[in-house]
């Protein structure tokens, strides 16, 4: 391999991944809430409206940009497949076992059959210490790896501005990103902030789309828990 070539890490904007803070490169700052989800078209007349109005004053209130992405990816049952098989094994009835593996064969067969897709929803909250320009970030839609480094990046300074990762900026996202979560509370969304471990499990799938995904679920935990 030519060492000249730059490697893969030179083409990642993250910096590091510390205390549920994304901090970039450029010297921005990012943290990323999982939120749950609602289905629009079972709600009556009156809750959707409630729901679009309380959504437009959550858009209308916000002074700085945010992004919401939404991250699609084919369902994995091994770990689920692993545990049926696990408790057959342990079964002593030779009638449940015999279910079981025609249960197992079944849900099998029909995963491989059928694309069933898992969909997750992110919100990024960021701070930086000149605006983004958001149009030309691709506003706040955008999905998948290049939709969330479309937004992240920002032009870099001649000079590094070393006050943005200092206690002030930490602060000023930390007041955010507790703005935004009360704000799809009030929509009836659920919302928790992506701790360390969430956040490396998250950017591994969106790195590596053709592996097996690593599990991400809403934390039973507070949403301001940033354990």
């Amino acid at each position: 391999m030519n060492s000249s070539q730059p490697s893969t890490q030179q083409f990642v904007e993250v910096k590091e991944i510390r205390d549920s803070v994304v901090y970039l490169k450029g010297g921005g700052l990012r943290q990323i809430l999982i939120t749950s989800g609602i289905n629009f078209d079972l709600k009556s007349e009156t809750e959707q409206n409630l729901i679009t109005s309380g959504f437009q004053n959550f858009l209308n209130m916000l002074d700085f940009p945010i992004q919401f992405f939404i991250h699609s990816r084919k369902i994995n049952i091994e770990n689920y497949l692993q545990k049926m098989a696990e408790f057959k094994e342990k079964e002593p009835n030779e009638l449940l076992k015999i279910q079981l593996d025609e249960y197992v064969n079944f849900i099998r067969t029909f995963v491989e059959q059928n694309a069933i897709i898992t969909k997750k929803f992110f919100v990024v909250v960021t701070y930086d210490a000149s605006p983004i320009n958001i149009q030309a970030a691709g506003g706040f839609g955008g999905g998948g790896l290049s939709g969330l480094f479309q937004f992240i990046k920002k032009k870099k300074t001649s000079q590094p501005n070393t006050e943005l990762t200092s206690s002030q900026s930490l602060q000023q996202l930390s007041e955010r990103t507790d703005q935004v979560l009360s704000a799809l509370n009030q929509i009836g969304l659920k919302a928790a902030i992506l701790n360390d471990e969430e956040l490396i499990e998250l950017f591994y799938n969106l790195y590596n789309p053709q592996l097996t995904e690593r599990k991400i679920s809403l934390p039973e935990r507070s949403e301001k828990n940033k354990e």
